[in-house]
């Protein structure tokens, strides 16, 4: 439980820099540029998800040695890429039902209402990163999940445990079919 709740604080340090990133970006974009606030949330997200995935991957999630790299990125690709829907559905969403051209006529406004679909769009894909990289992309596999629900398994139980595991079996797939050279 304890390496779990330091993960999410590492995740948590890490999505901070990351929204920070976004967040001033976007603002730059849409507070200075007067860019449409999906195409500036956009552009924000993509830069912000650059240094996510290389801090992620340094700092909170450790390689497994049984899933191939190329499949470590095509399940961070996946993730970003359904985060970088929702981040742009509830921004859409922050400001819908103002004039087409609200991002010039009525700035201050719109502007406000980007930021808080922003903030709303950073806590659910912060949630939505967290449980699909830990369930794909994670190598520890301990008792935190039995004992939240108040049993602990052996050793060998949570070995044959994590034999079983989508995870597991995904990540012995990635390897056993990556193109030669590319380990």
């Amino acid at each position: 439980m304890k390496k779990l709740i330091e993960q999410i604080l590492k995740f948590g340090v890490v999505g901070i820099i990351a929204f920070l990133i976004d967040w001033g970006i976007l603002n730059l974009l849409v507070g200075v540029f007067h860019m449409h606030n999906v195409i500036a949330a956009t552009i924000s997200f993509t830069i912000a998800l650059i240094f996510n995935y290389f801090a992620s991957m340094k700092y909170v999630f450790r390689h497994r040695p049984d899933m191939a790299r190329w499949m470590e990125m095509a399940i961070f690709v996946f993730s970003a890429v359904v985060g970088l829907l929702i981040n742009g559905l509830i921004i859409w969403l922050s400001t819908y039902g103002m004039n087409k051209d609200a991002f010039i006529t009525q700035h201050a406004e719109y502007l406000l209402r980007t930021n808080i679909g922003k903030l709303i769009a950073t806590v659910v894909v912060a949630i939505w990163n967290f449980i699909i990289r830990k369930w794909l992309l994670d190598d520890t596999h301990t008792n935190a999940m039995n004992r939240l629900r108040g049993h602990v398994l052996s050793k060998e139980e949570l070995e044959a445990k994590w034999e079983r595991s989508f995870s597991h079996r995904l990540g012995m797939w990635s390897i056993e079919h990556t193109p030669k050279g590319w380990r």
